[in-house]
């Protein structure tokens, strides 16, 4: 079955992207979200892309996955809204406002014009008409409406705290977006400086957040362990320890009390009161503090970083031991923000502390052994963090760790020392930032009242277009008259609050503006009720602990201010693989691009001098390692079609892709015999009513019909698991076994029509441009995206027959076909006269027939 016309993949996909667009197929009427339809409600949503100007193969990926869901539920019978907005706000647009002399807004909406082409370029079937980006003015009027409330309901408030400080970007970084002690945007080495800023009260939510960890039966058990270890609930005890020849003590936190008489000193934070008391007379002191100011804030930064001490020469009581004094140590590894800003430090059952011990030569007492170890256990130079039994403890020797730690508190709290306590490692979000392109936070500086919120009906407090950026730090600081205003209460001169909002404030509601967009709020409640959770969401990785819960938090603050009655934001989450491609260093050691390099006898070489090329390992495709691969080229050459079939079909979608051309093009190459395939069995069937099927069928039209339907059923199923590549095998081999039939020989024409038909149907969410171009050449007269997915028919999921395997002693020697439900005397006799085995047991005595129907007939003879 085969024709020399080639498809025209140009002409077919405008085709059809232009119909989509003119008919508005995809879009949800503006103001019918609340109302409850006949259809079920299906919400997909991929997460909003940063306008970076151009699209990668990450984007097509990840946009590509959630419009084959959308298409799937569209089909199935669902009400699917699938909506696309930008999350334009944040330091990338203002360093290219100062690297290219270009004012953000424009080069912020200048990339959204270039990438909503490319976008639509894919075919996806995206609602439009609820686009907006987190930079208009109208998203971040309601944002400021949102925040106002917050700070009604005690959910935003100021203070001064160390702050993760960006050189680079010139602004404060929350502990989550701090990398291995870096920017996660800028790569700057964080430092640690104390300000005044504005944080949101995401620990009040700490215990929910963790309950509802486990109802989240649909989102990948990794980002789950993140987020929980993230807010990290510890339960433990404060203790008490005097200082020797003062009148007041240290207070420590800790989860260990049953590890206390080892310890060894005690570790106080370079910005605990105590520390900076004493750094006022000792230059030295104060110089080590100013270092330590050098690291960042999160315990990730410090636990990479050289543990470093300062000798204070104070002394500290032990609470169990009144004959032990332990040395006070200012730690550079000690945060002020986590538990008091002191720790005991324990050596042997600690790394961090054990590396400092040695390093300071400090003693280290081992007092928790395995349980399988003697009393003569002890540590070298790798710490014991395990429970076990107690030992070197007077009164705990002997118990298990957990009982020791209840002893311990007994202890501690009889004589006022101790008291037990719950903590977490979940800080409260700071969203303070120090930059021009982002959310003015709506509050006035007042000499006389203090902080004082803008009054509701001036907002929203808008950027000012006529901006600089020819000095460091924040343009709205040194813009001659936008923060200078009048005070709401007194009427006396004020100023703006200049900081703008962290970025992960817009997204962490925009997926319910764009269920809903009244001009008056931010959204309708029953909208926002009838819609979320949104039903499938879709993402990187990284945002695991940062967006993910920022977004799970906010939905529960807007809960509170009486926005919705939701929950949490995502029913079920998709994290998507990366795109991965080979990396390439020419002889001069520098990255080159793939379209550099040739290839001779398998071995690399540069394509425009002819020179070595190091093939290097396959890695996530970087603007900075060039093992970039444009997508408009592979769409110019191939088709968007190639490309959207390409990245979802040769791995699952939460692993990585490992892009090839070869792949491309055998891609290219399928779609180009499903055209031919067509192109061949149309005429035969186009005039054909497949209702009208025979009442009896052959035993190739019902192998036929049986595989039809079986492919329904694994192809539903497959797609419900968002098993894509899966999905995919499963119509490649559907699409290989017709093009297996003879021309209208042996089958029905109704016969071949419902399974080319189906054929289309079941590619249509993955290919949807070549599919519709089919489908109208089947005489149909609406389009295919109107058309419902199809039901497989259970009574021919079941084989009438199955193949039995016949071994003789042991070894296979033949397979029948027999009936299902076949008695086994029946089975047993059908093997013993076929003429293969005849053959095998002829001379023979059986001595015994073992017969597992629809499985294997064993003849034991000898």
């Amino acid at each position: 079955m085969t024709t020399d016309e080639r498809y025209n993949f140009r002409a077919t996909e405008e085709k059809w992207r232009n119909h989509w667009t003119n008919s508005k197929c995809f879009e949800l009427p503006l103001g019918s979200e609340a109302v409850q339809g006949p259809k079920e409600p299906y919400y997909v949503l991929e997460m909003f892309p940063f306008p970076s100007g151009r699209l990668h193969m990450g984007h097509v990926r990840n946009y590509v996955i959630g419009d084959v869901i959308a298409r799937y539920k569209r089909a199935k019978g669902f009400e699917v809204l699938h909506p696309m907005g930008w999350d334009a706000f944040g330091m990338p647009a203002e360093n290219a406002a100062i690297e290219n002399k270009i004012h953000p807004a424009k080069w912020t909406y200048d990339n959204i014009a270039s990438m909503r082409a490319e976008f639509k370029q894919l075919g996806l079937a995206i609602d439009w008409s609820r686009e907006f980006a987190s930079c208009d003015e109208d998203y971040y009027a309601k944002e400021q409406k949102i925040l106002l409330n917050f700070h009604e309901q005690g959910l935003l408030y100021q203070k001064e705290s160390h702050v993760n400080w960006d050189p680079i970007d010139n602004t404060v970084l929350a502990n989550e977006q701090v990398v291995d002690g870096k920017g996660w945007r800028s790569g700057a080495t964080v430092e640690r400086r104390k300000m005044t800023q504005w944080y949101l009260k995401i620990t009040e939510f700490a215990d929910d957040l963790l309950a509802g960890l486990d109802t989240l039966k649909d989102w990948p058990e990794k980002v789950v362990t993140m987020q929980r270890n993230w807010i990290g609930k510890s339960l433990g005890a404060y203790i008490k320890f005097p200082l020797v020849g003062r009148d007041e003590s240290l207070e420590v936190f800790t989860t260990r009390p049953d590890t206390l008489f080892g310890a060894s000193f005690i570790g106080v934070s370079a910005n605990h009161p105590l520390a900076e008391e004493l750094a006022k007379d000792n230059a030295e002191l104060s110089a080590f503090i100013q270092d330590c100011n050098k690291t960042a804030t999160s315990e990730e930064a410090l636990e990479k970083a050289e543990k470093k001490g300062f000798n204070t020469g104070l002394f500290v009581t032990h609470p169990l031991e009144e004959t032990l004094k332990l040395p006070v140590y200012v730690a550079n590894f000690v945060l002020m923000e986590y538990g008091t800003g002191v720790v005991f430090a324990c050596p042997a059952h600690d790394q961090r502390d054990l590396d400092f011990a040695r390093k300071y030569d400090l003693p280290v007492h081992t007092v928790v052994r395995p349980r399988d170890a003697g009393d003569d256990f002890d540590v070298a130079n790798e710490a014991y963090t395990g429970d076990g039994v107690i030992f070197n403890s007077r009164f705990l020797d002997g118990l298990s760790s957990e009982d020791a730690k209840e002893k311990a508190l007994e202890c501690l709290e009889e004589n006022n020392l101790g008291k037990t306590a719950t903590t977490y490692r979940l800080r409260d979000w700071g969203v303070s930032r120090q930059r021009y392109w982002g959310c003015p936070i709506p509050f006035i500086n007042c000499e006389s009242c203090g902080t004082v919120p803008v009054k509701e009906t001036d907002l929203p407090v808008v950027l000012p277009d006529d901006v600089t950026f020819d000095k460091p730090g924040n343009p709205l600081d040194h813009h001659p008259t936008w923060k200078h205003t009048t005070c709401p209460k007194c009427g006396g001169k004020a100023e703006r609050e200049t900081d703008t909002l962290d970025t992960f404030f817009e997204s962490s509601w925009y997926f319910q503006r764009f269920v809903s967009q009244p001009k008056d709020k931010a959204f309708e409640k029953d909208a926002v009720n009838r819609w979320l959770p949104v039903d499938q969401y879709i993402g990187g990785i990284e945002h695991a602990v940062l967006h993910l819960l920022y977004a799970r938090f906010f939905t529960r603050a807007l809960k509170k201010c009486g926005y919705h009655d939701v929950e949490e934001p995502f029913k079920a989450l998709l994290t998507q693989g990366m795109v991965c491609h080979e990396t390439y260093k020419g002889s001069d050691g520098k990255w080159i691009y793939p379209e550099e390099v040739g290839y001779k006898d398998e071995k690399p070489y540069r394509l425009s001098d002819g020179s070595a090329v190091k093939l290097g390992r396959s890695e996530k495709m970087s603007k900075s390692k060039k093992n970039v691969v444009q997508p408009q080229e592979i769409i110019d050459e191939y088709g968007v079609d190639t490309a959207r079939l390409f990245v979802i079909s040769d791995s699952p979608p939460e692993r990585d892709l490992e892009w090839s051309q070869s792949g491309v093009q055998g891609v290219w190459k399928y779609l180009a015999r499903i055209w031919r395939l067509a192109q061949s069995l149309v005429p035969l069937v186009k005039d054909t009513n497949r209702s009208k099927m025979p009442s009896d069928f052959s035993k190739e039209e019902l192998a036929l019909r049986r595989l039809t339907h079986k492919t329904i059923d694994q192809a539903t199923r497959h797609l419900d698991a968002i098993a894509l590549n899966t999905y995919i095998s499963t119509l490649r081999a559907f699409s290989n076994e017709i093009a297996k039939v003879e021309e209208g020989v042996t089958i029905d024409k109704s016969i071949l029509r419902e399974a080319l038909e189906t054929l289309i149907v079941l590619l249509n969410p993955v290919v949807p441009h070549l599919a519709e171009e089919l489908w109208q050449q089947l005489g149909h007269g609406t389009a295919l995206v109107e058309a419902t997915w199809p039901q497989a028919d259970a009574s021919l999921l079941v084989d009438d027959t199955v193949t039995q395997a016949i071994q003789v002693n042991g070894k296979l020697r033949g397979t029948i076909e027999i009936a299902v439900g076949l008695p086994k005397e029946e089975i047993e006799a059908q093997a013993l006269g076929h003429e293969n085995i005849k053959r095998f047991i002829d001379g023979q005595t059986v001595r015994k027939v073992i017969v597992i129907p629809g499985k294997v007939v064993n003849i034991v003879c000898s």
